[in-house]
């Protein structure tokens, strides 16, 4: 077991708050912290820039009101265009600064600008070979994590972790395998996303195994296999299976979490679980699902 007890977050894309919508049909933050800290989570991502406070000592008074901590916090960036580097950095920074002086062991979970690129959408859940990155685009794409996972280190030494991701331009567990093989691991982790890498085609339990100690940060998602095998027959997009519940409450899918447990206490992972029940604005029961989501981790002994 691990010395330290792995922590078990949520995150506001559970309540609807995802990078994709506008922010106007949104929950607001107060209702999303209290709602954490009344279900059992002792953690929370950042969220979108501005859905919690941006200004660092407001940002701890919120979270220390709910008896929560800052583990980290998503950053999209266009990887694959070289022209958005330079100003994906500068807003990497911006974040990095805010979440390092909010909390001493968060991590600046760095993503593909995802939702973006129409095949990339259309065909989440079904991405073969030749949809993917040309050569050049796969060194361009890999230059810029480790450009930013650097200057990140640099400036306010948080740690970064890639976060693959449906809709993105690294979904498949090959895509995974070969941004790993391109960057180097002392500067990027990876961020295990367990409903993105199913419904990409993986299984989590063996990039666990394949990758190690770069796993230093898990996001928990579940995939329901019948939602799943509707959208690649009826060729729904991305955000269509979201729509439908592709990404269902924890132990309603296919993902192993009791073995994923298992594996990450054998390997004496210190790091955050965070749950992410992925869900358009308004759509579910965020209260009731974070409640029951938070009741299938304590059954696994988390």
């Amino acid at each position: 077991m691990a010395e330290r007890p792995i922590r078990v977050a949520n995150a506001p894309c559970s309540w609807g708050v995802l990078e994709f919508e506008d922010a106007q049909a949104m929950v607001g933050h107060p209702t999303v912290l209290q709602e954490m800290e009344e279900t059992g989570y002792c953690g929370t991502e950042l969220g979108d820039w501005g859905f919690l406070p941006t200004e660092p000592r407001a940002l701890q008074e919120v979270l220390a009101a709910r008896s929560l901590a800052l583990c980290g916090a998503f950053v999209p960036v266009a990887l694959a265009d070289e022209t958005q580097h330079e100003a994906g950095e500068r807003e990497a920074l911006k974040i990095a600064r805010l979440v390092a002086a909010a909390s001493t062991d968060a991590m600046l979970v760095l993503a593909d600008d995802n939702g973006k690129d129409p095949m990339r959408v259309a065909l989440a859940g079904r991405i073969r070979p030749e949809h993917g990155l040309s050569d050049a685009d796969w060194r361009i794409f890999a230059r810029g994590a480790e450009r930013i996972a650097r200057a990140v280190r640099q400036e306010t030494g948080l740690g970064t972790v890639f976060h693959h991701h449906c809709a993105g331009f690294i979904e498949t567990p090959e895509e995974v395998a070969r941004l790993m093989d391109l960057t180097d691991p002392d500067l990027l982790g990876l961020c295990l996303d367990t409903g993105h890498f199913s419904y990409g085609g993986g299984d989590a339990l063996q990039a666990i195994a394949r990758y190690g100690d770069r796993v230093r940060h898990v996001h928990f998602k579940d995939c329901e296999p019948s939602v799943a095998e509707r959208a690649r027959a009826g060729g729904h997009d991305y955000f269509q299976a979201v729509g439908n519940g592709v990404f269902c409450e924890l132990g309603l899918g296919i993902v192993d979490f009791k073995g994923i447990i298992e594996l990450l206490d054998n390997r004496d992972y210190g790091g955050w679980i965070v749950v992410e029940q992925d869900v358009l604005p308004g759509m579910g029961t965020p209260l009731d699902s974070a409640r029951r989501n938070r009741e299938t981790l304590r059954s696994h002994g988390i």
